[in-house]
């Protein structure tokens, strides 16, 4: 059975450096955003230049760093919640109600979301949707395509996470790292 939790632990580890790698990489937008904002500023108000390009490049940066990010935000328990009761539980009563939050909360929240948003996504691609605005961005449909991403990485973290949280009310083992 000890196999099983180190099977369990590489499972949770693997997920959490996917994550991590992904989060990292997704931090980087945001110097871009900052960058693509001031652009936009220095550009219409001192040069009276507009771009629409270029103010769709801010909202698609904002949108990858929100939507990408979910995941990495969700492993390292930044996301808001109302702990008033949770701060004062004990490790595993924590983990009970993570465990239950993320089987009647988070995962069924993705699932919906992934399965209504589906169809409006692939009818995006289907299409190579544009942006409507003249000048804007040739590629809304990979805007529209961070909605799965949301989905995917909130569900694939919100599983290690559940494993994590049903390992510690197991009592497994601490699995050392080397």
């Amino acid at each position: 059975m000890k196999s099983g939790w180190i099977v369990l632990h590489r499972v949770v580890a693997g997920i959490d450096q996917l994550t991590e790698k992904t989060g990292q990489l997704i931090s980087w937008f945001n110097l871009l955003l900052v960058l693509s904002v001031c652009l936009v500023v220095l550009l219409r108000y001192f040069l009276n230049i507009g771009s629409i390009a270029l103010q769709e490049t801010a909202m698609y940066f904002h949108a990858l760093i929100f939507l990408g990010a979910s995941g990495y935000t969700l492993k390292h328990q930044e996301h808001v919640r109302v702990d008033v009761f949770y701060r004062r539980m004990s490790p595993k009563g924590q983990a009970l109600v993570n465990s239950l939050g993320t089987l009647f909360l988070l995962i069924p929240v993705c699932l919906f979301i992934g399965f209504m948003s589906w169809e409006y996504v692939v009818r995006s691609w289907s299409i190579m949707e544009t942006s409507t605005d003249p000048g804007g961005l040739p590629a809304v449909f990979l805007l529209k395509s961070l909605i799965l991403f949301l989905v995917f990485s909130l569900f694939l973290q919100g599983i290690a996470e559940l494993l994590r949280s049903l390992m510690l009310l197991a009592n497994a083992p601490e699995v050392q790292h080397g």
